[in-house]
């Protein structure tokens, strides 16, 4: 089965999986998508897309964070970070544009630039659903506060790769995954905190909705 494709007016091409993708499959579809950008024949894209439960190590990754009770699959992403859950019920959007071009507000060749636009990207999506989204120092990612307990979880995650100058992986925000399964993990290597999910906040909305909004959002930062 396809994936189903659209392309705007400033030539990015939204591309959206029907079902769940392999992650080896993903990871061969953007290098081989980000060759095509770096060499000129190809749109930059945003792929929207759900995998199978797996855990993924980024370069700074510490064995001792993998704990992985269930025996999901492992696999060396070769982005930033550390060990980080992909599964059902979660949204994944790998980001595969030219920064050696301004995009919206995020100035040429400005990585720092590049991962607060995609935090800013999520958390004005978060805030079309009633979310508040919030940075921390010194965490990369997006966080909320549960207003019934006052604990601070993240809700989405964050780990990109540059091949000169072109970006690849991406984020993953939690609509409503198995929470259970972070216990595989010391999610980003940061204890002491949760992860949570908008369904964990009592918020129901399906994937389709949730595209939407991160498509609507995109253009107010880049």
């Amino acid at each position: 089965m396809h994936d189903q494709a659209a392309m705007t007016d400033r030539g990015l091409c939204w591309q959206v999986a029907p079902a769940r993708v392999p992650y080896p499959d993903a990871i061969a579809a953007m290098s081989e998508h980000v060759r095509a950008i770096r060499d000129g024949g190809a749109p930059e894209r945003v792929w929207l897309l759900e995998h199978p439960p797996l855990f993924t190590s980024g370069t700074s990754a510490d064995p001792c964070d993998l704990f992985n009770p269930n025996g999901f699959p492992t696999f060396a992403a070769g982005r930033g970070g550390q060990w980080t859950y992909h599964g059902p019920g979660q949204r994944v959007a790998y980001v595969m544009l030219d920064l050696q071009r301004r995009h919206g507000r995020v100035p040429a060749r400005d990585v720092r630039a590049f991962v607060c636009g995609l935090e800013d990207w999520l958390i004005g999506t978060l805030a079309a659903f009633g979310v508040r989204g919030e940075r921390r120092r010194g965490r990369v990612g997006v966080w909320v506060v549960d207003p019934s307990s006052g604990r601070e979880s993240k809700i989405a995650a964050l780990g990109v790769r540059l091949t000169q100058w072109v970006s690849w992986h991406g984020v993953a925000l939690n609509i409503d995954p198995d929470l259970a399964h972070y216990d595989g993990i010391v999610p980003c290597g940061i204890r002491g905190h949760g992860v949570t999910s908008l369904r964990a906040l009592g918020i129901t909305v399906d994937t389709a909705a949730v595209d939407a909004a991160l498509q609507r959002c995109w253009t107010e930062v880049f």
